[in-house]
Order: C-alpha cells, then structure tokens, then sequence
C-alpha cells in the first residue's frame, strides 16, 4: 500500500521548499497563505508570492481531499472503479516571471488513490501545459475542442518510457544529456557578473558598442536561448517529472538574475548621440547587429528622461494587475458546476466548454452555454471595470510615451501603419454576406432554420469521415502536397520528419497540443500528440511543419541578432501549408463525406482565424477610440458594442442571448490589446501566397522561399511584400473571403 502520512509530509515539505526557494531569488515578495476545506472531505493551503522584482506572481498550492466516492468524470475509462472510496494529494504550482522571454511554469502534481487499487488512476487531473515560446502554434477554440474530444482513453496511454527512442525528438544537438545542459548553466550563472563591465562604456566608440553587444547579445542571449529550449522541451515530455521540473526552476532563477544584470544596456545604447550612432553603425564591427540595433533605435522618440522612466519602472507591478485579477477571477475563483452528458456528468470548465460546445446533443450544448455565461453574468461588473482599467492603462502608456493613440503604439514594433488594420476590418465588413450565407446554411442542415442559437455555431455538419493515416504516411502526405516549394525544402522537411524532429505521440505527463520550437541552435522540434485516425492532426503536422521550415530557412539566412521573426510572419508560414495540403486532398478524394469535411474545415478555418478575430480586433479598436474620447467604458456600453458586432457578424439567422454580449468581457486576448488581427493577416497573407506559388513557377516559390529566409532581418510588411503578397492593400484580404464565398457554394453542394 502506498503510505500516504509519507507522502503528504513529502508534498508538504515540496511547498515550502518551493517557497522558501522563490523568496530567496527574489526577496520583494510578498507571502499570502490561506487555509481551504472541502466539504465532501479534506482540504489543503494556498500560498500566493506576488509583487516581486523579478516575478510577477506564483502561487504554490497543496492538497489533499478524499471521499466516499469517485465522481463519475474520474471513473468514464474505468467503470469498476465506480463507488470506490478515494484519496488525492498534490502540489500545484504557478510561476510567473516579469521578464516575458523567460518561459513560465505551470506544473502539476498529484497522487491519486483508490481503496483496493493502491496505484495511480490516469482517470483523475490531466497536468496544465507548461511555459511557452512565441511561436508556439495556436490553435483555435475549435481545433481545441477537437483535440480534447479525440483524445484516447488515458489508460491506453503509455509512460514516457515505454515510447520507441525513433518516436521521439533528438535533443543531443542541443545538449547530450542533462549533465551537459547543467555545465551550459553554470557558465550561464558565472557570465552574470561580466556583464557589468560593459556598462558607461557604450557610446565610446563603434568597437566598445560591439564588445558589449558580441558577450550580452550573441555569447550570453545564445547561451541562454539554448538551455531554455532544451529544458523547456524536456519538461513537455512529461510535466510530471520533478528532475526536469528542478533544472527548469534554476534556470529561471538564473535568468532572472541575468535579465535584471543587462537592464541597463537598451537604455544606455539609446542615450547615444544621434550622429555618433550612425556612425557607430556604419562600421563592420556591428554589422550583425546593424538591424537590431536600428530597431531598438526607432523607438528612441518614445523614450523618456531618466526620471520619468524611473517613475514608469516603479509602475510596474500594478501594470498587469487587470490582467491577474481577470485570470484569477475566471481561471481560479469562477465555478460552472457540471453538464450532464450520454456518457455521464461532465465538470464544466473554461476548457471543456470548448469540447461541450462541440457535442452531437443540442440539449447539452444548450446547458453548457447557459451555465457558462450564467456565472459570467454574475460578474458583468467586475469584469467590465477590469477591461475598462486594462483599456485606460493602455491609454496611459501611449500618451506618456507621445504616440497619437494605443493602438498606434502596438503596432510601432512591427511598422504597420493604422490603415491596415482599418483595411481589414474593412474588407471583412465588405464580405460579411458570405458569412451571413453558410450561417443560414449551417442552420439548414442542423434542422433548426429560423432558430439558430449561440451553441450551434461549432456543432459538426459532416459525421462519419473515417481516414487513417500512419505517421509515414502522414509525412508521405504532407511532404507530396509541399512539392511545388521545392526538392531543398520537401527533402529537408521529410528528413526531419521521418527522423527525429518530432515528438510524435502522446504519452502520460506530456504537454498537450502541439507546438514548434525553433531556436538558432538544434533542430526545429516539433511536438505533436498525434492520431492516426484524426485527419485534423495531418494538417497540424502540416502546420508545425510550416514553422519549422521558417525556422529553418531563418538561422541560415541571418545571424543570431537577427534570425527571429514576428508573429505576423509566423502564421504565414505555418497555415500557408495548410493551404497546400488541403488544396491536394481536394484534388484527389473522389469521397464525397470526405469532400465536404475538407471544405467545411476550410470554412472554419477562415471563420475562426479572419472573421472571429477580426470582429475581436473591431471591439478593441472601438473601445480603446471609446476612451481616448472620454466616452466612459461601463458594463453596459461594452455589452452594447458587442452585441452590435455579434448582430453584424452572425446576421438575421443567428438568435443571440440575452447574455451573448458577455462574450466581450471573457476574452482574455482582450489583455494584450491589438495582436488579434495579426491571425487574420497571416492565413489572408498564406491562402494569396499559397494561390500564387500553386499557379506559379520558379520564381513565385523563389519569392516565397525568399521570405522564409528573411527571418527577422526586415519588418512583416517588407518581407511579405518580397513573397509577393502587399498586406498593406485590401486585395489579399478580399481574395480570401472571395474564395470563403466559393468554399460556402461548394459545401452546400456537397451536402445537398
């Protein structure tokens, strides 16, 4: 039997351990703890640190509850364990650092127990994914809730350790093993001190510029982009494994302290004369650091005394405090009950609402949509006066630095004038009708013409597609549709795939999803949970694919300083292959089910990436324009725009609720203001591009190969302007929602 006194004493111990070892790093913090039980039996404690200098929050929590019974969410997999007592203990744990280039930690544990069975129930808490890089892949809510839905059965899943080695990523051109990683680290932690040296010596010439720049920016930012890609892939292996979980806390804490050691150096660099750093950069000395550095220039008009910024700095702490307590309120203290489902009571959460949202039953996503916004609307106040402070500090922000609004702020980094984001939204309003049409169609095929609601707008129209796809085959697939970019880039990409780039099935304790993750050094990995029976998870391959290739193409096409792209770029290079793979199944299925999947999933697509983020980029536009009028932002004039939005976009067919509009207070996005528009940019930019190379030659692929090239070395709009597409005009963005109204044609016919 497993003696749970010891292990309760061991979790205990891990808390304060935890604590105690946060406090040290960063001795700012401030410790909260509380006391918590739970009335079917047990309880634990919660320690909050926040409001430190190098971490924005962390939260160490331990628990442990039993009961007389499992509940049946736990026992779906496992049916004999139906009404058996049971015991659970864990540590939780959520670290936050300030600095945004160092990932953040969200591991989980627990040591679930049945009476009889002394022995870990896969059936209990699945782990939380940890931290993120930025080009990790986003998925949309739908492609979410696939995932979750098609997940296997959790006691088919097999340990890490049980995986075949070639079904698994190669890390050894990172690191060979967790020794060497630790070596790197050291020489990290010792490179700390060094950094001083550099500093009030910037502006004397063009070499001291490039001395400091050759050990901070290349020597150290390599060092330490390397040992966190290795650990961060290592820790999605299994979040459960708290050997890897420990490198990974000391290499934040080391990072910590490094972030806080170079703070100095933008700062100085941007105090330099104006004459004399265009003289600096001149030189051949800083040549690899030419772009970075007039990057970092640009910004110099915004840039405030010392004092002034010194008054910024201080400001700091309570700079994300909107966005921590929207996250507290609906992540942690927010409770939806359960759904009752055909296979049982389904807990309902901010992550299986997605999944309810998609089930066959109408009557349960109709329960799980009331319910949800139920508690929402509990909150409407809080939650309107947190997004209004989130808008009025943006407001602040860009009117202390001299920017004519916040959202020209947001867009200064990546040199997209306002009319581009006033060109999409647009555009899209222009080609609303389409969308009116496949709303109406959608409402046809569901039987529910004249009565379409809010929980019918992911409910699936095409069911019984049953395609298998091997990995190799997979690969064969993606590699074939990839064919007009190229034997350099088809090869390269089959190689990778068919070696160990992937990390290609699921495992117990492994990170959901799928990502890429690219670093100047190693190759480009990619995660994946991947099913052969899941056609969505081809085209995810495909997608990952796409931004490995870019990372690719990027390291050998630039020098570290400059190799990394933005975002903007990034989901054209990723859902550019998606273009191609669906425009191959297309023109080899004679299966007709398949054939309307294959179109309905591209209407999706558009749907979730141009339209529903467009619609999101339209609310935070006209909000932030609200408050820079002195228009006040109260729970009912941002339900009112909303629900105007929510009218326009869905039209006549759609019948809202009267808590529909609540949509726009839950939208955590909504917290990093104006990146939204950058999803609907980038598939516009892939579907233009991906037409233009399919019906091109040598020198349509060239242009686009071009692109993936150019890495970080030119702003999004130069760099897609050499692919071929101009995303400063309305035409990409038109293009593809013309072809959004062919695809709704072709799927009515294809279903009629």
């Amino acid at each position: 039997m497993i003696n749970i006194d010891l292990i309760e004493s061991y979790l205990l111990d891990l808390q304060t351990r935890i604590g105690d070892t946060l406090m040290e790093i960063d001795p700012q913090l401030q410790l909260k703890e509380d006391q918590w039980h739970r009335e079917g039996g047990g309880g634990g404690s919660s320690r909050v640190l926040s409001r430190g200098r190098f971490f924005e929050q962390a939260g160490i929590n331990f628990s442990h509850v039993h009961g007389e019974s499992l509940p049946p969410s736990a026992t779906l997999e496992r049916p004999k364990l139906a009404g058996r007592p049971f015991q659970a203990l864990g540590d939780s744990s959520v670290i936050h650092p300030l600095n945004p280039y160092i990932p953040g930690a969200e591991p989980l544990r627990h040591l679930p127990q049945t009476q009889k069975l002394a022995r870990m129930n896969p059936a209990c808490l699945n782990p939380r994914p940890g931290g993120t890089l930025e080009h990790m892949a986003n998925s949309s809510e739908k492609q979410k809730a696939s995932m979750a839905a098609e997940r296997p059965a959790p006691s088919k899943v097999p340990q890490r350790s049980q995986v075949a080695e070639e079904h698994t990523w190669d890390l050894s051109k990172l690191y060979a093993d967790d020794q060497a990683w630790e070596a790197d680290l050291e020489e990290l932690e010792a490179s700390i001190p060094k950094a001083a040296a550099y500093r009030g010596t910037l502006g004397e010439s063009a070499a001291k510029l490039a001395e400091a720049m050759e050990f901070i920016h290349r020597r150290t930012g390599l060092l330490s982009e390397k040992l966190g890609y290795y650990v961060m892939l290592r820790q999605s292996e299994n979040l459960g494994d708290g050997h890897v979980q420990g490198l990974h806390g000391r290499y934040i804490s080391i990072g910590a302290k490094l972030a806080a050691a170079v703070s100095w150096l933008n700062p100085e660099i941007q105090s330099i004369d104006d004459t004399r750093i265009q003289e600096f950069l001149k030189s051949d000395l800083l040549a690899d650091f030419r772009i970075p550095l007039s990057k970092l220039l640009r910004f110099k008009p915004h840039v405030l005394s010392e004092p002034e910024e010194a008054l910024l700095a201080k400001q700091l702490e309570s700079a994300h405090t909107a966005s921590k307590t929207f996250s507290a309120l609906t992540d942690a203290d927010m409770e939806f009950g359960t759904v009752k489902t055909p296979e049982g009571e389904v807990p309902l959460t901010q992550s299986s609402y997605s999944s309810l949202m998609i089930n066959s039953e109408r009557s349960v996503r109709e329960d799980a949509y009331r319910r949800f916004y139920s508690v929402f609307n509990g909150h409407k106040n809080t939650l309107a006066n947190l997004y209004a402070g989130s808008v009025l500090r943006d407001k602040y922000i860009a009117e202390v630095r001299g920017y004519p609004s916040a959202r020209a702020e947001a867009l200064f980094p990546d040199r997209v004038p306002e009319e581009v984001y006033d060109n999409l939204v647009s555009s899209v309003r222009a080609n609303l009708p389409a969308l009116h049409d496949y709303y109406a169609l959608r409402a046809e095929r569901l039987n529910v013409t004249g009565d379409l609601r809010p929980w019918d707008v992911y409910a699936s129209l095409v069911e019984g597609i049953k395609v298998t796809h091997e990995w190799d085959e997979a690969v064969t697939a993606v590699c074939d549709a990839l064919g007009p970019l190229g034997s350099e880039y088809v090869d390269t990409l089959r190689g990778g795939l068919s070696a160990r780039w992937a990390d290609r099935y699921e495992n117990k304790g492994k990170r959901s999803g799928a990502f890429s993750a690219g670093s100047y050094v190693g190759d480009p990995y990619i995660l994946m949970n991947y099913k052969n029976d899941v056609l969505r998870d081809v085209f995810t391959l495909a997608h990952e694919g796409g931004h490995s290739m870019h990372s690719w193409y990027s390291v050998r096409g630039n020098p570290f300083p400059s190799y990394d792209y933005t975002i903007f770029e990034a989901e054209v290079a990723s859902t550019f292959n998606e273009q191609l793979l669906a425009h191959k199944f297309m023109k080899e299925t004679t299966d007709a089910p398949l054939r309307a999947y294959l179109i309905g999933k591209q209407i999706d697509d558009v749907i979730a990436t141009i339209y529903r983020q467009t619609m999101f980029a339209e609310f935070e536009r006209d909000t932030h324009a609200m408050a820079e009028a002195g228009e006040p932002l109260t729970v009912d004039t941002l339900r009112a725009r909303y629900r105007e939005l929510l009218e326009a976009y869905f039209g006549e067919a759609m019948h809202l609720e009267d808590v529909s509009d609540l949509e726009g207070l839950r939208i955590p996005h909504f917290y990093r203001a104006f990146y939204v528009y950058k999803y609907a940019t980038g598939l516009s930019a892939a579907m233009a591009l991906s037409k233009r190379v399919l019906e091109g030659g040598t020198a349509e692929r060239d242009d686009y190969l071009s692109f993936l090239k150019s890495g970080g070395s030119r702003y999004p709009l130069e760099s897609l302007k050499v692919a071929g597409v101009d995303m400063a005009s309305p035409e990409p963005v038109n293009a593809a929602l013309g072809r959004f109204a062919e695809l709704v044609r072709d799927f009515r016919r294809a279903v009629a």
